[in-house]
């Protein structure tokens, strides 16, 4: 049976390299047989550019471009760890770059998909920031900094990060209900599927009279997790690394 696969907040990292062999079998074994990847943001901890050195994962790379080559289609979508990968990047690897939010046939069904960011609107200052730093002139200017201050900007962002999130209540770092409506009533779907929150789980709910769904992919930080889509319906799968 046809199916395709969303995974999303692997934060591949050369700190983990356990993660990244993991990665890596999981694009020779899993992927290799569906119709279609979606990463959907993430996949990176840090990427400060496509001339990154990317030390430690050029073995990751190079298991993307096998996937392309051999006929998987890999569709990436950027995640707030990794919005500077571009162009260089996708034809490296072969990957096909997505808008922020798009809408797709998944098996009949029209679906959103989004990395999810963008629906943790309670976190006021974080989507400041993310406004600031997305905005074409800012990219612009990030792209051409010298990478070695784009290096110390993205570990002093690390950092900031990991103590404005201990700061942080749990409910402001989720997805906003009433945003998860608006944005599903605008896009004209029943079905979402996004990550980012590392919250994973299958929340059906009613939307204006009629059933609807919104899947949170898993991250890979205690384990493998991944979504199954085909024309039965939607399959979450998690294993240990």
């Amino acid at each position: 049976m046809p199916y395709s696969l969303f995974i999303a907040d692997l934060h591949l990292d050369v700190r983990r390299p356990a993660l990244i062999e993991a990665f890596e079998a999981f694009l020779r074994t899993e992927a290799r047989g569906a119709e279609v990847l979606y990463i959907l943001g993430d996949l990176f901890e840090v990427w400060i550019g496509d001339d990154n050195r990317a030390e430690g994962l050029h073995g990751a790379l190079a298991a993307l471009q096998a996937l392309t080559q051999k006929g998987t289609p890999v569709r990436f979508l950027h995640g707030n760890r990794d919005f500077l990968v571009g162009s260089t990047f996708a034809r490296r690897t072969g990957v096909e770059l997505m808008p922020q939010r798009q809408v797709i046939d998944l098996y009949g069904t029209p679906t959103l998909v989004e990395h999810g960011d963008l629906l943790c609107t309670d976190d006021v200052a974080y989507q400041r920031y993310r406004r600031r730093i997305r905005h074409p002139l800012s990219l612009l200017a990030l792209r051409i900094l010298p990478r070695f201050i784009r290096e110390r900007m993205a570990r002093d962002l690390r950092e900031l990060s990991a103590q404005e999130m201990a700061g942080k209540s749990t409910e402001i770092m989720d997805v906003n209900a009433e945003t998860v409506r608006q944005v599903m009533r605008e896009a004209e779907v029943r079905q979402l599927i996004h990550g980012h929150t590392h919250r994973p789980n299958v929340h059906r709910f009613e939307l204006d009279g009629a059933p609807a769904v919104r899947v949170v992919l898993g991250d890979w930080y205690e384990q493998e997790s991944w979504l199954v889509a085909d024309s039965e319906g939607l399959h979450v799968v998690s294993q240990r690394t």
